[in-house]
Formats: C-alpha cells, structure tokens, sequence
C-alpha cells in the first residue's frame, strides 16, 4: 500500500485539547498497535569524539544532552500494520503532534542551527510557550493511555536514542519521583526503555544497515508528526520486503542505534 499525502491530516496538540486527543487515543489504541514516534527537540549541544563512539561513551553523550534539554513536539504515528492510519470514518487518515510549553528560547540551553532549522520548517517557538502541552501532565495521560507497559504495542522510531531518553526522563520523573536526570548508566536506561515500551522496541537506523535503505518522504522534514510517518512507512517496507515472520524481526528487538547492548531479562 502506498501512502497519499493529500489524504494525510495532522492533529496538533495544545493544552486546550490534550485530554481529548488522548481519550480518543485510548479508544482506538486496540486496533492500532504499531506506533511509530518522532521528537524534535532543542539540538545537541554535547558532542563525542569519534575516536570513542562506543555504546557507553555514546550514552553518556545523550545523557549529557537529555538531561539539560527540553523536548519541543512529539510526533505520533498509529497503524495496525501495513501503513493503516486512524480515519474515523473519514477519507483523511490521522497523526497526531503533541506541542509543549516548557522550552524557552531566551534561557534554555540549545543548537542555534537547529532552531534555526525548526523555525524555517514553521515552528512558532512563542505559541508553544503560551499554548503548549505540559511535559508533566503528557507524561500522565500517556501512562494511562494504553501506550505504554502494553505487551501487545509495537514501538518503531529512527535513531532512537535520543527519542527514548526524552521520553524515559519525563516518565521516570513523573513516576517513580526520580530527579529529571536519565540513569547513570546505560543497562539501567535500557531496563527503563523495556519497563515503559516492552519488548517489540524497533529503531529503523539499526535496521537499514543490514538491508537496502528504502527512500521515501512526501512532507517536510523536521515536522514530528510527518516524520513519524515516514519512519513508519520505511519501518513497514523493510519489514515486508527482508522479514518474512514475526520471530525474525523480534531479533532485532530493543536495539537502539548506537547503543547496541541487549538486555534480555
């Protein structure tokens, strides 16, 4: 099946439709099980050496830049296989973009490039402060929102890394009243990635290396909704084209691009 872009319509998130969106979230979360995830986020401002890009080192970087940064959108993609999106009863197939309030532009640390970058792509920095979602309170309703310590959910992103430490921060802070820090230490990080995500954890990144990269995009880059997508739209040709079943692909479960340590219990 091939993905028209005219027939895509995106929902945008802000506080005054937070609880909605998840309620209507929570309704169909049964029959689309794959979620394909997207941030975009206020850039890097720690670097590693590439003499030292191994997984520890390479965590500790992300670390470095998770805990001193904010997320700016979160992009949301649900199928139930085979690019099927949410219609409700409609033509127009849904993806959701959650906006927040927390980054400030005059005080937060961040990349100029990359902000730059985000406001060509029409990010307004300024509505996000006054209209955005609360971090806390998203971290809730995703709790509660059939999303998450669901066995039955796949969860596919593209170099994932920095996609699972935001969202394990917010989480963790909000759950286990840990400090808005990730773990010291990587197993402890991907022990959370497996607590809150399960165990069909699939980063695209480290998937393509071993095959043919496929190549599509019909939107904007830099936009988390749309690049959720298109990473589900890779996800699902490359699954349907190398992995001709289920136990073939879960051996690639919970590897997260550049932190290739597999815990198993």
């Amino acid at each position: 099946m091939t993905l028209s872009c005219s027939s895509m319509m995106t929902r945008s998130v802000w506080s005054y439709n937070l609880e909605s969106e998840f309620e209507l979230i929570r309704s169909i979360i049964s029959l689309y099980p794959f979620i394909s995830m997207d941030p975009e986020f206020a850039g890097v401002v720690f670097q590693s050496h590439p003499a030292f890009r191994q997984p520890n080192n390479n965590y500790a970087v992300m670390k470095a830049n998770v805990d001193g940064m904010h997320l700016i959108q979160v992009g949301l993609t649900l199928s139930h296989g085979h690019d099927n999106l949410p219609t409700f009863g409609t033509s127009n197939r849904f993806i959701w973009e959650f906006n927040f309030c927390e980054f400030d532009v005059t005080h937060h640390p961040h990349a100029p490039h990359s902000i730059a970058l985000l406001r060509r792509q029409g990010i307004d920095f300024d509505k996000n402060r006054k209209f955005g979602v609360s971090i806390v309170r998203f971290a809730e309703l995703m709790m509660f929102s059939g999303l998450l310590c669901n066995n039955n959910i796949h969860w596919i992103a593209f170099h994932s890394a920095y996609d699972f430490g935001y969202m394990v921060k917010i989480l963790s802070q909000r759950f286990f009243y840990m400090q808005p820090f990730l773990p010291p230490n990587l197993c402890d990080f991907l022990q959370l990635v497996k607590f809150f995500f399960g165990y069909k954890v699939y980063d695209v990144k480290h998937l393509i290396r071993f095959f043919s990269q496929p190549s599509w995009r019909c939107r904007k880059s830099h936009h988390a909704g749309s690049d959720s997508l298109v990473t589900l739209h890779v996800f699902n040709k490359i699954k349907t084209l190398y992995f001709h079943t289920e136990l073939d692909l879960q051996k690639h479960a919970g590897v997260l691009y550049g932190l290739e340590i597999i815990v198993t219990n």
